[in-house]
């Protein structure tokens, strides 16, 4: 019998191994992006690199894209607008430091609403990736 009280359940990105080893193996992220541009990690990454360099509208912009790839790839997984999307789960990573990237980025450009609707959509969707993203 179902637990008709639970949320939905857990949603889980597809891995797509050869752009996470290219990563992983240190091809720039640009490189990467341009290769597999669904892939958020890419995104995070080159969103992460611009807002260490003090750009925080490049990362802005590259934060927003992979948050929008990632939201294609969740809604083929399943995901219906709300629900866990845990950080356990490797692949779900590079969407959730995509909505960190834009969390912060927002703040730093001035767009105070977003970037608490982008920390609370982080929080809920999983509490392990906020805190590690946010106290990391």
């Amino acid at each position: 019998m179902d637990n008709l009280l639970a949320g939905p359940p857990p949603t889980h990105l597809p891995d797509l191994p050869e752009a996470r080893e290219a990563l992983e193996a240190g091809v720039k992220a640009s490189d990467v992006a341009a290769r597999f541009p669904a892939h958020p990690a890419a995104w995070a990454a080159l969103a992460e690199e611009y807002f260490a360099q003090g750009h925080a509208v490049t990362s802005y912009a590259f934060a927003r894209t992979g948050y929008h790839r990632g939201l294609d790839q969740l809604r083929r997984s399943g995901w219906k607008g709300h629900g866990p999307i845990p950080w356990e789960h490797e692949p779900n990573r590079g969407f959730l430091r995509c909505l960190y990237a834009l969390s912060r980025a927002a703040q730093a450009i001035g767009e105070k609403d977003e970037a608490e609707r982008c920390a609370q959509f982080l929080k809920d969707s999983t509490e392990t990736g906020y805190d590690a993203l946010t106290k990391g």
